[in-house]
This record gives C-alpha cells, sequence and structure tokens, in this order.
C-alpha cells in the first residue's frame, strides 16, 4: 500500500502518512524510496514553500512494523548483515529525506508518534500537537537501540537530560509535556490542529522562498559551525539576496504600507 498521501493547496505540500489501519507503521519495502521521491520532487520545486506532515485516522506514526519485526520478516528479517543494509537503504533513506527538505516542514502530530514516529516528527521545523497526541521512544523496551537517528536528533531537540530520561524508560509523555518540554510548539485541540497548522504554514508559504529556502540551511548549518564561520555564510548569501526582485517588493510594500507578493525573482 502506498505510504505517503501529497496533496497541494497554494504553496504548500501537505503529506499524510497514510496507513490508518496499522497506525501508520514504516518500514516497509520502497517507503524509503517514497519519501526520497517526495522530497527530492519539492526540493526542485520552487513553487512549494512549507511542507506539512501528519497522519492518517488517530495516529501520527507508531514507528516501526512490530508485527514484521515479531516474524522477522521484510526489511525485519535476514542476516545480520542484510538487516544494516535494510536499515540504510530503507528505514533511514526516510529519515535523511526529511532531514534534506529545503523548504520549513511543519508536522501536524495528530495523535501517537512512538519510536521512528517520534524521530520522524523531531525532524521537522515546527511541531504543533494535537490534545490526543503522546511521544515516546520506547526502543528499549523493545531490546532494541535508537536506529533511526534519533539518539542523534533528540537531544538537541529537547535536551541531553530529558531525552536521556525518555531513552533509558521507555516513557511515553503526554501532548502538555511534550509542550513543556520543547518537544512541540504548542498543544491545540484535536479538531482545530489542521486548521491552525495550515494557517500556520500559509504564512510561511506567503515569504519570498529563495530567501526562506536560505534561511533554513543558515539555521541548519549554524547547528554545527562556529560563529565566525556563520558570519561568513550570512556575508556570502545576503549578497545574492540583494539583487532579487523580491528584496525590492518587500521594500515597496514597506514603504508602501502593503503585504508583499513575492514571486520567487
Amino acid at each position: 500500500m502506498t505510504l505517503l498521501k501529497i496533496e497541494r493547496e497554494g504553496h504548500v505540500a501537505i503529506m499524510t502518512l497514510n496507513r490508518p489501519d496499522s497506525l501508520n507503521a514504516l518500514g516497509s519495502d520502497g517507503d524509503g524510496a517514497e519519501f526520497a521521491e517526495a522530497c527530492d520532487s519539492i526540493n526542485d520545486d520552487i513553487g512549494v514553500r512549507c511542507v506539512v506532515l501528519t497522519g492518517a485516522g488517530r495516529a501520527f506514526s507508531a514507528g516501526g512494523d512490530v508485527k514484521a519485526m515479531r516474524a522477522r520478516s521484510g526489511n525485519f528479517g535476514g542476516s545480520g548483515v542484510e538487516l544494516r543494509n535494510h536499515y540504510r537503504t530503507n528505514i533511514h533513506r526516510i529519515a535523511r529525506s526529511l532531514h534534506g527538505l529545503d523548504v520549513p516542514l511543519i508536522a501536524a502530530i495528530n495523535g501517537p508518534a512512538i519510536g521512528l514516529g517520534c524521530d520522524i516528527a523531531c525532524f521537522a521545523d515546527i511541531r504543533l500537537a494535537s490534545d490526543r497526541a503522546k511521544f515516546g521512544v520506547t526502543f528499549l523496551k523493545l531490546g532494541l537501540i535508537p536506529g533511526d537517528g534519533g539518539s542523534w536528533l533528540l537531544p538537541r531537540v529537547i535536551g541531553q537530560s530529558r531525552a536521556s530520561e525518555l531513552f533509558f524508560t521507555g516513557d511515553v509523555i503526554d501532548a502538555p509535556t511534550a509542550a513543556d518540554w520543547g518537544l512541540v510548539s504548542r498543544v491545540v485541540p484535536g479538531d482545530a490542529l489542521m486548521d491552525e497548522t495550515m494557517a500556520l504554514a500559509r504564512r510561511i508559504a506567503a515569504m519570498p522562498p529563495h530567501a526562506l529556502r536560505l534561511t533554513k540551511r543558515l539555521m541548519r548549518q549554524g547547528q554545527s559551525i562556529g560563529y565566525d564561520a556563520a558570519l561568513d555564510l550570512a556575508a556570502s548569501t545576503q549578497p545574492l539576496m540583494h539583487l532579487t526582485d523580491d528584496h525590492m517588493e518587500g521594500l515597496d510594500a514597506l514603504l508602501e504600507k502593503r503585504e508583499a507578493d513575492f514571486k520567487g525573482r
């Protein structure tokens, strides 16, 4: 069954994990390729300025397919070498694709986000949660390690101490706790989640697309370089923006006291 349902509303692309009967379980053959194709297409389309990622049904994603794990079938079967290859070429491809998105990514977390599902949520630049959402990285409870890059990602989102608590206990936290810990920006009623998410996405999508993508890139690079290197990158990037029509449009709109209409030129 196809994993992703992709829709477009103006400059916003909506990606829905579409396996509600299995709580949007991940790891089937082709999942990584499907994410890679979708994300590559978005990166190549300057008309897309923001992406919303959510789940169909009552879960965001319950993570890896535990039934396939128990049966040691599909991507969870084979020798140790084969399993390693399955992770690298399929499951890790999901993570790399989301991490490599050039445009801002908003996760609309409509329900449980567990294991790989929580990792996927953490790849978003902004996370909004339904009051029905729950979060957990329960790998140790299954006798596993965080196998999807979460050990690198989660401490950067909520800090080392709280990430350690979640990993080492396997506890599942509710949406208010996630907001208190900085895992999500805010919690909204479940029936208002997509409306609030799309309102935010439209505000982001109203920004000049080239400057928007480059701002995300500068923020991402700023996590791993020093301040002087960050200034050098900004000094090299900003002149390109000064030469765009969108820069002139922004100045005109400010001086004329109107909303800017950015064209990506």
